[in-house]
């Protein structure tokens, strides 16, 4: 595997990430951010963050895997969350664990985790971006 996740001593015990991913691959996969479309361009869960961050884990899952890929290559994954505030977390993790469960992975929580004030379209609450390093 390319990707060893890190949690050194000397800094905080996180749970939820990794402090350090160390990347050993030859091959770079930047993915750019996914937003809650299908495949047709429609706003999967107009109004549901859960439900959106679902679709996002998705796309990104559809994406790697075009390059050859899967979560287990993700060296960094950001979200963007429009109007972010703590007790969205629930919501947020809630979508992480249905998608990974639909694609049979371990959830990857975010490394990275941005409140914005919007994004694109008006109806999405979510972008996910990552980077992978594949051997």
């Amino acid at each position: 595997m390319a990707i060893t996740l890190v949690n050194p001593g000397g800094l905080p015990q996180v749970d939820a990430y990794r402090q350090v991913s160390v990347a050993t691959g030859s091959k770079l996969v930047f993915v750019a951010g996914q937003v809650a479309w299908d495949a047709d361009g429609v706003t999967v869960g107009a109004g549901d963050l859960a439900a959106q961050v679902e679709q996002c884990y998705l796309n990104v899952a559809t994406a790697l895997a075009a390059a050859g890929g899967s979560f287990d290559d993700v060296a960094k994954l950001t979200v963007y969350v429009v109007d972010w505030t703590p007790d969205k977390m629930p919501l947020l993790m809630e979508g992480i664990t249905r998608a990974a469960a639909k694609l049979g992975v371990t959830p990857v929580p975010p490394a990275t985790l941005l409140g914005v004030a919007t994004l694109d379209v008006p109806e999405h609450l979510v972008e996910i971006e990552v980077t992978a390093v594949l051997d």
